[in-house]
């Protein structure tokens, strides 16, 4: 070979190796199939001749061989094949057998691929070389080279061709990469589109409760990522087999013909076609137009050409249809109508909790209304039991009437035997109202409520009726603006007594439930006024019988109204002030004075005078208890805690407990009990005997004593801090000797007390009666005193009180102790526990219990002691 040749096929291989670098560089930045085609053809054009270039890629789905480019520059052409069976195409083979194939006699290959083969020839394509197009040892598909002559192709350009096939299946491979990629990246933001879709109706279900606030939230979420012009949903109606428009969005309210609540047959309607499938059907304009539905072409008619229905069903159950609907044609495709059967799975379970939320609600509205219901009748029936005054019951009535029953007024009226009209008792009316005040007359014609008292019947007018009722009274309701109204018959044991009337000022206010109830309540307001007037027959008797009781009050009271704390000395008055200033405080007080002085009443008058005279007043007298019981006394004990201890019991103490614990003759407490009464005083806290659980109470104490306790403190035989702890607020009540002034009240007190007891008719006092009695020092003070009188009353005959001045005169006092015999003191102590028990003998509270002896013995010994109660 020459030089000239060397160097010529030296500058053909340069061109081609410059051609190679060139096409790697322009497709190796493309990043599409056409445009990496169109370079290629650009850059291979310079240095090979060819007529047309396609490329062929095999589809895995399919297992086809499928055509995606095509390049024909010089040839005119129409749609040719795009897909062939991989055994009927030439690619197919090049790609099956990695081997590139080069046709230069078309009829060789005719017989076997008849298709490709008649393709070519409808070209004039007289050569073809198809490569394999293989990356990574992937087989790709084929790339084809074609050429309107004949052996278009030396060994050099067909070497070429081959180097360039290994360079375009590696921009194939980054391209097709690339284009899934981006394809993966799309469908990625259309499936992260459509998830926030369903969560965002998802959160518009949870949030949402009502359905047509359902519905727009759930539109404005749709045309996030579908877009329509309009929204609505149909629920299927059970009793009339049809659907029923429930809710639109308001732009499809504007723009389509519909109606919410409208009903309408499935017949010829897309839903109908959904909820049979139980598939989303996609409606066209075609469909929209020749619908047999009226209704269908009313919407096709208002500019609606395409729709999207999807079926709502929850459990099984076919609830109704959402629907999309666009003006433009087609414009929903199939991922529309998936993304909607996914939404509408959901809005069907909305839709049957909204229903069951709705029947839920119904009925605990009805529940609540029935429990209103009980509560007025429950109110009433108290009011009933508790309240006899008329006026504040049915005031109480009305006013639980008119909040149960919807009604602008209640009132009741009460017949007028003396006028022979119905006249108003008690009313919740406004304050203009004509029967606002009380008594106002109610004639029994041309008017509800005289018609129901007369007929004994409920009466109710649903508007106004004044054809048939005449009476002024309903013109001037009419006139205030109330409409509609009834009464109901009060009637107690075959008895009429009145109406119970209701009015409402809007028409036809009262439903038969409300009527029903009326009637319930007016039963019971007629047991009430029957009642309440048979009280009032009976205050009426009972006044009465008080006025004509009055003789019967002491005369004899102080000013500051004690009970038999009688005096009107300025000690004794001075002593009652401080009782007055100490008993509202819970301070222990400390009562001294001689015996017969009256401590014990005093201690009474404080705890009445006090916060707690609700509560018990419990009293002791320490001396008059063994010392070895006085414990068990004052704390309790429980079962087996000494001998003889049978059963628990409970202490003095905790009977007070929250009220007030009277300790008599305080200073008889022995030593070694003053620090356990010393620690309840100061902690109300003590353990019983035999237990270690610790009890706490709430009590007040009163102590009283007749020694020097401060002596005895000095002498050691009280505990001081006792004393200190007791002595908060002292109060000493001096002997009668020293508040002579008071005798002449006492005398007159307890005159009048025992000739009452005795049935005598005592009226006067002598001036030297009186003398004498206010003489005498009373060594045994006020006892002594109402002993002495007692004995006076008895051996009196007359009118005027006669007593034995002798023993007043005696310059020794007459032996005149509280008792003279045991008789005489069992007979007092008696007499006093029936006194204070007001004569009941037996029971809990009665006079043998607090003698610690039963019933029959008490009896007996009250006969044996010719003991009766004086009437």
């Amino acid at each position: 070979m020459d030089a000239e040749s060397q160097d010529s096929l030296f500058n053909a291989r340069l061109r081609q190796y410059r051609t190679l670098v060139e096409v790697a560089e322009s497709i190796s930045a493309q990043r599409d199939l056409p445009s990496l085609l169109q370079k290629l053809r650009e850059q291979l054009q310079l240095v090979v001749k060819f007529d047309g270039i396609r490329m062929v890629l095999h589809d895995p789905q399919s297992n086809r061989m499928r055509m995606h480019i095509l390049e024909l520059p010089s040839l005119q052409h129409e749609q040719l094949i795009s897909e062939l069976p991989i055994e009927e195409s030439l690619s197919g083979w090049v790609w099956q057998n990695q081997q590139p194939v080069l046709i230069t006699d078309l009829d060789a290959y005719e017989s076997r691929y008849p298709q490709a083969i008649a393709e070519l020839r409808q070209y004039n394509i007289k050569t073809v070389y198809i490569l394999p197009l293989t990356s990574m040892g992937r087989p790709l598909g084929a790339l084809g080279f074609g050429s309107l002559h004949e052996d278009a192709w030396s060994e050099e350009e067909q070497d070429l061709l081959q180097q360039v096939a290994k360079l375009v299946a590696v921009a194939v491979d980054n391209t097709v990469n690339f284009e899934n990629a981006l394809a993966a990246e799309t469908e990625l933001k259309r499936r992260l589109e459509q998830l926030r879709l369903l969560l965002n109706v998802g959160n518009s279900i949870v949030s949402h409760l009502n359905l047509r606030d359902l519905i727009q939230a759930v539109s404005d979420c749709l045309r996030q990522v579908i877009a329509c012009d309009g929204i609505g949903m149909t629920l299927y109606d059970q009793q009339t087999g049809q659907l029923r428009v429930y809710s639109l969005d308001p732009k499809f309210k504007e723009d389509t013909p519909l109606a919410e609540g409208e009903l309408f047959p499935l017949e010829g309607t897309p839903g109908a076609r959904a909820l049979k499938s139980l598939e989303t059907v996609l409606v066209t304009s075609a469909e929209l137009e020749n619908s047999s539905s009226p209704l269908v072409r009313r919407i096709a008619a208002g500019g609606i050409k395409s729709g999207c229905v999807a079926p709502l069903i929850s459990h099984g159950r076919a609830l109704g249809t959402i629907d999309l609907a666009s003006k433009r044609e087609d414009a929903f495709t199939k991922d529309d109508a998936e993304l909607l059967t996914q939404i509408a799975g959901q809005i069907a379970i909305a839709v049957d909790n909204a229903s069951n939320f709705e029947r839920a609600r119904a009925a605990e509205q009805e529940l609540a209304r029935n429990v209103d219901r009980l509560r007025l009748m429950l109110r009433i029936n108290n009011a009933v039991v508790s309240q006899l005054d008329l006026w504040e019951l049915l005031r109480i009535i009305t006013s639980s009437v008119r909040a149960v029953v919807k009604c602008d007024t209640v009132g009741v009226a009460l017949f007028d035997h003396e006028s022979g009209q119905l006249r108003t008792f008690a009313a919740d009316v406004p304050p203009d109202h004509p029967f606002r005040e009380r008594g106002v007359p109610i004639p029994l014609e041309g008017n509800p409520a005289g018609l129901s008292y007369v007929s004994g019947q409920p009466v109710f007018i649903a508007k106004p009726d004044f054809e048939r009722f005449t009476s002024p009274l309903l013109k001037r309701l009419y006139d205030d603006g109330y409409r509609s109204g009834g009464s109901v018959p009060l009637i107690a044991h075959g008895r009429k007594l009145g109406v119970l009337g209701v009015s409402s000022k809007h028409e036809d206010a009262f439903s038969d439930d409300d009527k029903e109830l009326l009637c319930q309540v007016a039963n019971q307001v007629a047991i009430a006024v029957d009642n309440a007037l048979a009280f009032r027959e009976i205050e009426t008797l009972k006044n009465k019988l008080a006025s004509e009781k009055l003789y019967l009050e002491d005369e004899i009271r102080t000013e500051h109204n004690f009970d038999e704390l009688i005096g009107e000395s300025p000690t004794f008055r001075r002593i009652l002030k401080q009782v007055e200033t100490v008993a509202p405080t819970d301070s222990t007080v400390l009562i001294c004075g001689e015996t017969g002085t009256g401590k014990e009443l005093l201690a009474r008058a404080i705890h009445n005078l006090s916060s707690r005279r609700e509560r018990t007043l419990v009293k002791i007298n320490c001396a008059a208890i063994p010392t070895g019981l006085l414990e068990s006394e004052l704390f309790g004990h429980e079962k087996g805690a000494f001998t003889g201890a049978i059963s628990q019991r409970v202490g003095r103490f905790e009977l007070a407990h929250r009220g007030s614990l009277f300790l008599d003759e305080v200073g008889d407490i022995p030593l070694e009990l003053q620090p356990k009464l010393l620690r309840v005083l100061q902690e109300q806290e003590f353990e019983r005997l035999g237990s270690t659980r610790t009890q706490k109470v709430d009590v007040r104490l009163i102590a009283a004593t007749n020694c020097d306790l401060e002596q005895m403190v000095a002498d050691k035989k009280y505990r001081s801090d006792l004393y200190y702890r007791l002595n908060v607020f002292p109060l000493t009540i001096p002997p009668l000797r020293e508040r002579r002034e008071d005798v002449p009240a006492l005398t007159r007190f307890f005159t009048q007390k025992y000739a009452r007891r005795l049935k005598k008719q005592i009226t006067a006092i002598t001036a030297e009666v009186m003398a004498a009695l206010t003489g005498y020092h009373w060594p045994g003070n006020v006892r002594e005193l109402e002993h002495f009188v007692e004995r006076a009353v008895i051996l009196t005959r007359g009118s005027d009180l006669e007593i034995p001045v002798a023993e007043l005169k005696s310059s020794e006092p007459v032996a005149m102790t509280e008792i003279s015999t045991l008789q005489d003191a069992e007979r007092e102590h008696i007499l006093r526990a029936l006194e204070e028990t007001k004569w009941v003998i037996g029971g809990p509270n009665g006079a043998a219990t607090r003698l610690g002896m039963k019933r029959t013995t008490l009896q007996s010994r009250m006969q044996k002691l010719g003991i009766s109660r004086q009437n």
